[in-house]
């Protein structure tokens, strides 16, 4: 049974001025990108995605041949800009944490998306990174997320995920360190932290991502901390969904008047 967040002790305001358990300011759109089947734009403070999806379509063999799997394939291609960090490189796709990312983004959705409806076909997941400044496998589940909605592809429930790190407020010996929600990039050179994926009820945990050793005894705190976080940007995303198709069909009215 995951802690409850509310009772951890405030710890001092971080160098951004949030509290332990404050999201930066978040902002997302749909429908950025006419050419594809659907797309967003989503920011998590300074971290800027861009996202489109293109499918469900038929996928074939070389050779013409259709393909024999009885569930839709989710492909994931993820390119970061060169500009978008402070080491000004841009990683190939055949990088390692590249194709890292990729893959966890993938299994974060095989289990939400209804891919059984779709047989012989493939979803492709377009992730452009924009900028980069912490949470970047959140913000891009996040943004595939919207894009996947505004492509019309049926899920379960919504995908969300948010990062939680451990204060370096304590000595690394001790359990009682307090969990910082949603880590910019310069908390993330310093600190341990983990990324969770969270989708429909409360507590039920898609996809955990730690690259990072921590306290055995902090990893309970840590991800009550990070499912909170979920809750709050699902909440946020629904937001989003609601207000598009709710200009969606002012758009359709007016143009039948």
């Amino acid at each position: 049974m995951p802690l409850d967040s509310s009772t951890y002790a405030l710890a001092n305001l971080r160098v951004d001025g949030r509290r332990w358990n404050e999201l930066r300011r978040i902002h997302g759109q749909m429908s950025t990108q006419a050419a594809a089947d659907g797309s967003s734009y989503f920011e998590m403070g300074n971290t800027k995605i861009i996202c489109t999806v293109n499918g469900p379509k038929q996928q074939t063999r070389s050779g013409g041949a259709r393909d024999s799997s009885k569930e839709a394939t989710i492909e994931v291609e993820l390119s970061v800009a060169g500009f978008s960090g402070m080491d000004r490189r841009k990683r190939s796709r055949m990088d390692k944490r590249t194709q890292e990312m990729q893959y966890t983004i993938s299994e974060a959705f095989s289990s939400t998306l209804f891919t059984n409806l779709y047989p012989h076909s493939s979803i492709v997941i377009n992730l452009h990174v924009l900028s980069q400044d912490g949470s970047l496998l959140a913000a891009c589940i996040n943004a595939a997320t919207l894009a996947l909605v505004d492509a019309g592809i049926p899920m379960s429930d919504y995908v969300a995920a948010c990062t939680t790190g451990s204060a370096a407020f304590h000595a690394g010996g001790e359990e009682d360190a307090d969990p910082l929600l949603d880590l910019n990039g310069a908390e993330e050179q310093e600190l341990p932290f983990l990324t969770v994926a969270n989708s429909g009820g409360e507590g039920k945990v898609t996809s955990l991502i730690m690259e990072t050793r921590v306290q055995m005894g902090r990893l309970e705190a840590m991800i009550a901390v990070s499912l909170d976080g979920c809750k709050q940007i699902r909440r946020f995303i629904d937001d989003i969904v609601r207000a598009h198709g709710k200009a969606l069909l002012q758009a359709r009215l007016a143009v039948d008047r």
